[in-house]
Parts: structure tokens; sequence; C-alpha cells
């Protein structure tokens, strides 16, 4: 009998997985999995509970929660040569490694995908040899949006709560001055934001990076040079729409390392990862290619993200 470990944040989706743990036991060991569970209990716990799993033998991890815990899991298991293969039940507020993967937020849904067995590999980014991310990296003042909007505020509203703090935000948004160098290529100037993407999905939006793939060993770069506040929310909306990528306030190029660094003294570059704080600039980053397989709905993938 093959063994599943479900780590689940018990707080994501008001506590919805929690509520409905034990028909999602019995439909694993029905599958044939000898199944059990581990309740994250704080920021950092689903990394270390990700690890023991790959150290005890499991064959497939679940990481039920929002992207933060799903970035832990991954984070937990990508160090190891061998890994399990790993399941994704999307609890959280945008969800976009499940979006992008097309696994529905219904937990009945997703545990059948995880059942049927169907996987694909995907892309890991590497961040100086210590740090991962599974959906997108981004730098720059308005990408610390989704680390400052308060868990109870998610909880309660939802997306609605991002686009809420991203109005206040607004009039503190100004440009950092950055160094980004992209395989053989340089940007050195200042910048609203960089985004340095693994999948198409940005913050619930799935035209910001229309042609990412997940598995392709490439990341999906954007860069928002400096601009006035009038056009960062014009091409913001462009952005929602896919019409902002011909923009000349904007570059997008695809990379398999970036690096990026402050080029002023006592400036900042704070770093998101999957919609979490990840430290600070200077960082590279680089595409581990193929690196998890990852159960998906393979009749509903984009033809991009499929692998022969």
């Amino acid at each position: 009998m093959k063994r599943a470990r479900i780590i689940y944040n018990p707080t994501s989706g008001r506590e919805l997985f929690r509520k409905h743990l034990p028909e999602v036991l019995e439909k694993l060991e029905t599958a044939g999995y000898e199944t059990s569970c581990h309740a994250t209990t704080c920021e950092g716990d689903a990394k270390i509970a990700a690890a023991h799993a790959v150290e005890r033998g499991f064959d497939i991890i679940i990481a039920a929660g929002g992207d933060g815990t799903l970035n832990e899991v991954v984070a937990g298991m990508s160090p190891y040569e061998k890994r399990p293969k790993l399941g994704v039940v999307p609890m959280g507020t945008t969800n976009d490694f499940a979006r992008a993967i097309r696994v529905p937020r219904k937990i009945d849904e997703a545990i059948d995908i995880i059942v049927k067995g169907d996987t694909i590999p995907v892309d890991v980014g590497l961040i100086d040899d210590d740090r991962y991310f599974i959906n997108i990296a981004a730098g720059g003042r308005i990408t610390e949006l989704t680390y400052e909007v308060p868990s109870k505020m998610k909880t309660l509203l939802g997306q609605l709560a991002y686009y809420l703090k991203g109005i206040e935000m607004i009039p503190s948004i100004k440009a950092t001055t950055m160094r980004i160098e992209y395989d053989d290529e340089v940007f050195e100037g200042e910048a609203m934001m960089f985004l340095c993407g693994l999948t198409n999905s940005v913050g619930g939006f799935e035209k910001i990076a229309p042609d990412a793939s997940i598995n392709d060993g490439l990341f999906t770069m954007m860069i928002l040079k400096k601009c006035n506040i009038a056009d960062f929310i014009r091409i913001a909306s462009l952005a929602l729409r896919g019409e902002h990528l011909n923009d000349a306030n904007v570059i997008y190029q695809k990379a398999s390392v970036v690096k990026v660094t402050s080029t002023v003294d006592e400036e900042n570059i704070h770093i998101n990862l999957d919609g979490e704080y990840g430290g600070d600039a200077p960082v590279t980053f680089k595409n581990l290619k193929r690196h998890i397989e990852v159960f998906v709905p393979l009749n509903d993938i984009r033809d991009l993200d499929r692998v022969e």
C-alpha cells in the first residue's frame, strides 16, 4: 500500500478542509493510500513537515492551504534528490498555482485528481541556493501588497481584501533603483516592480504573463519601468486584459537565471515569494526545470504545459 501525507493549514478557507477531513481520508484510503495528516501550527511548520515526509519515504504529499502553505511544502521537498509526488488542494484566497494547473477549489474534485494519478513535471524557482518558490518572485513596493494584507481580512473578504489594500497603497507607490541581469541582458535604472514568474497566474489574473509555461525551464520576467501614477494605473488596466506586453514602459522576457541587486545604498528591495515576504535583494533566481511531479487534470491543462 502506498503512503500519503496530508499537510494542511487548519485556518485556511474558513477551516473548511478540517471539516471535510474524514471524507478526504476515506477517499484516499479507498484508493489504496495509507494516509496520515499534519496540521500546521506556525510559519515554517509546513516546510519542516514536508521535509520529514520526504525522509520518511511517503509516496505523495498533499498540500492543503493557500499559496503560502504550498510554498513551504515545496521548499521542504525540493532539496532532496528523491521527491514524492505533490498533490494540491487549494484552500487560500488566490490559489495562483492551483489555478495555473487547473485544479478546482472544491475539495472532493481536487482529491479526485490525486486519486486518478495523472501527473506532469513542473519547474521550481531556487533563490540563492537555499529558498524556493513555485509560482512567482517579485520586487517593488506594489508587490508587497500580498503579505501586507492581514490574514483575518483575507479570510473575511477574500480577493476583495487585495483590491482594498491596493487602493490604499497607490499614493505610496514609487520607483526603486535596481539592476536586473537576466541571462545575457541587463536592465539598470528605476523600476516600479519586477516579476519573475513560473506560471501564468499572478494575483488571480491569467493575462499578466499569458505565455508562461510551468515546465519549460524558463522564468517569464516582466519589468515595469518608472512611470507616474496615471501611467501605472493605465498599464495595470491593460495587464488585466493582456494588452500590456508591447507598452514602452514594459520589458517582457524569458530567462533561466535572473539576478536582482539594489544600486542605491540604504534602498531595500523586498522580495515577494509566492505571496509572502522572502527577504531582500541582492538575490539570484535559478530555474530548476521539471523539478517536482504534480497531480493535474490532464484533459484541462493548457497545451503549452503538456509534456510528452
